[in-house]
């Protein structure tokens, strides 16, 4: 397979979108019976044009070829995701501003010129001294030296001490030669002529020497380190005020149907307002890319080409959503197909079985189209195109991290077909996690997934989990 795993480089073989496991905060939930998971059941009407078999019990095997049973032209998911992680390009590496790269992956082992710290100093405010002289200090006794005086921060004067003496130091403070230990000053009584040490830390206290965190020629940052605040304090440190990053991929945000209208205006009936191109641009800036929404595309076929051509030139990715011509071309899939290879597919998934990818124009810039109906088009994104822009920013955990949960109540999935159901997940009172839909038949489905923290995920071969059983569930969590 062309994905990555979530600690680990590309490797082989079949894993599923939603294979990894690991520990998700949730909020409590109530306790819920546990029982066992029923894979055969018949499955209700599932919609979307999605068969929903009745009377088919037992899994359905996947062929090698990537394709499913439940229809000898349908593709898995996994085979649907592989062409598009295969052919999404790696963006060449940029040199930006330390603060400009924040949230980015390091193109370069950034190899210091410096050590740091540049000259030994004082950990904390205190007094520099020797070792061996305070060694034996304790309250009942304490150790009284002359305090020669003081060094703080940012003073360059170089000193020095011998035995019986200290010098009054402030946290960053540059050490005097002779000294080896720094006592706190809560283990004083502060004097400012003579100091009494009322307990003795061991060598090497308190102090920090010359290279201790970096020393000249060390690397500082490596190829491959997401650059957060701690990263860029450290490039600070030594001296680097721009740095070779992966740049946020451009990805431009289009939909498609004269049915659209935009958000500022009262929709006609029959039309419906554009929330895919802001739903889309969204989630492809949560996902780490530079998102332009472009918004509706014309009606016109000159103009409709001009502005995908236009919009190929700008971006490292464009995502179009709309209710595509089945079985034939409508004029978005006519532009896009004089613009280079085109596919439309019906994928094994519900929500939003039919799905397109193509790499189109001079550059052949890949090309992804989703479903237009709301919902499906954000769960196409989580499948699909989520992961390829974190391919192209470079990292490592593509997909979303998982865990398992129990269902609160009994779930209903097409045979043949993966299906993704908003969600709201908890923890459990006895240990892992709850999950169960979000809202009733009759809810609003923007209401629905508004309100929905997770995707439930049931894979082909189950038509049914029963109340109890266990179910895959993918957290949606903001950056995650």
């Amino acid at each position: 397979m062309s994905g990555q795993s979530d600690d680990g480089n590309i490797g082989g073989g079949e894993p599923r979108v939603h294979r990894d496991t690991a520990q998700v905060d949730m909020p409590m939930a109530p306790p819920r019976v546990t029982g066992p998971r029923d894979g055969g059941s018949s499955a209700e009407p599932a919609g979307d044009g999605v068969p929903a078999p009745r009377g088919v019990t037992g899994p359905v095997p996947l062929p090698a070829d990537g394709r499913s049973d439940a229809s000898p032209q349908v593709r898995t998911v996994e085979r649907h995701l592989d062409e598009i992680l295969a052919a999404v390009p790696q963006p060449d590496p940029i040199e930006l501003a330390v603060l400009d790269a924040q949230g980015l992956l390091c193109a370069e082992d950034v190899v210091s010129q410096r050590a740091l710290p540049a000259f030994d100093q004082a950990a904390l405010d205190g007094y520099a001294a020797r070792a061996e002289d305070v060694a034996a200090a304790s309250v009942a006794a304490p150790v009284e030296l002359a305090v020669v005086g003081e060094s703080v921060a940012g003073a360059g004067a170089p000193s020095s001490i011998g035995p019986g003496l200290a010098l009054k130091v402030a946290a960053g403070a540059m050490l005097p030669s002779g000294a080896d230990v720094v006592v706190p000053g809560v283990w004083t009584d502060n004097g400012a002529a003579r100091v009494e040490v009322q307990a003795g830390p061991p060598a090497g206290s308190y102090v920090r020497r010359t290279g201790d965190d970096v020393a000249p020629g060390d690397p500082a940052v490596h190829v491959g380190t997401p650059i957060g605040p701690a990263q860029i304090s450290l490039l600070a440190a030594v001296g680097r005020e721009r740095v070779l990053v992966r740049p946020r991929p451009r990805v431009v945000v289009l939909s498609a149907g004269s049915e659209l209208v935009d958000v500022s205006a009262a929709p006609a009936p029959g039309q419906v307002v554009d929330v895919n191109s802001y739903a889309l641009a969204a989630a492809a800036r949560d996902a780490g890319a530079d998102a332009y929404r472009s918004g509706r595309l014309p009606s016109d076929q000159r103009r409709l080409t001009e502005v995908l051509e236009s919009q190929l030139l700008r971006s490292d990715l464009v995502l179009i959503s709309g209710t595509f011509a089945s079985g034939g071309f409508d004029m978005v899939q006519e532009a896009l197909a004089g613009l280079g290879r085109m596919r439309f597919r019906q994928v094994a998934m519900h929500p939003g079985p039919a799905q397109g990818f193509g790499r189109l124009g001079p550059d052949e810039v890949p090309v992804i189209c989703v479903p237009g109906e709301p919902v499906a088009a954000l769960v196409a994104f989580e499948v699909f195109v989520r992961p390829a822009i974190r391919l192209m920013l470079g990292k490592r955990q593509l997909f979303r991290r998982t865990v398992q949960a129990i269902a609160g109540q009994p779930l209903l999935s097409p045979l043949g077909y993966r299906q993704y159901l908003h969600g709201t997940v908890m923890r459990h009172p006895d240990g892992g996690y709850v999950v169960e839909p979000v809202g009733e038949a009759t809810d609003a489905l923007l209401a629905r997934m508004a309100r929905a923290n997770c995707l439930i995920v049931i894979d082909e071969d189950v038509t049914e989990v029963a109340a109890g059983g266990l179910v895959t569930v993918m957290p949606l969590l903001l950056g995650g």
